[in-house]
């Protein structure tokens, strides 16, 4: 069943899903209407998946791009919810406890300083994704990608050594 299976990817990818709204939305409201966005969006297009790409590739695909349009286009902040089949579909029904760490949270306050593609990189790039899949995932060369990392680095570790 189609739903089933969505449901199941979404609880496998969570974590991920939840360090992308967290990365582009400090205000929790506005976090909630990005969650329902990017689950909207994987809904949609979730009967289009072909599996020439690793799923998690294709989640990011999607979240990354839907987080970065997301305060792009005033109307996508309205309350919408993810039907299917009458069922509300939201993170906060599944299991997820965010790290309490104070480094953890500075580091989110920090890549919140960035802008949306290098936010985008360093979120794949802290989840260990390969440069192959990080420059197929953002449609740059995996060169630009390699380059982009080592100036977000050196961003972070300036902002780590401010503080």
């Amino acid at each position: 069943m189609e739903k089933d299976k969505f449901i199941s990817v979404v609880k496998d990818y969570q974590n991920l899903i939840y360090k992308i709204c967290c990365s582009y939305c400090s205000d929790a409201e506005n976090r909630k209407d990005l969650q329902q966005e990017i689950l909207i969006q994987l809904w949609n297009s979730f009967s289009k998946f072909d599996g020439r790409a690793q799923l998690s590739t294709w989640i990011y695909r999607i979240a990354l791009n839907t987080a970065i349009t997301f305060y792009r286009n005033d109307s996508k902040h309205s309350n919408k919810k993810v039907s299917i089949d009458a069922a509300i579909i939201s993170l906060s029904d599944f299991e997820y406890v965010p790290e309490q760490d104070e480094n953890i949270a500075m580091l989110y306050q920090f890549i919140e300083k960035l802008n949306e593609m290098d936010k985008a990189l360093i979120l794949l790039y802290l989840d260990d994704n390969k440069q192959k899949d990080m420059a197929e995932i953002l449609g740059i060369s995996e060169t630009n990608v390699a380059t982009k990392i080592s100036r977000i680095k050196k961003f972070l570790k300036e902002q780590f050594s401010n503080n």
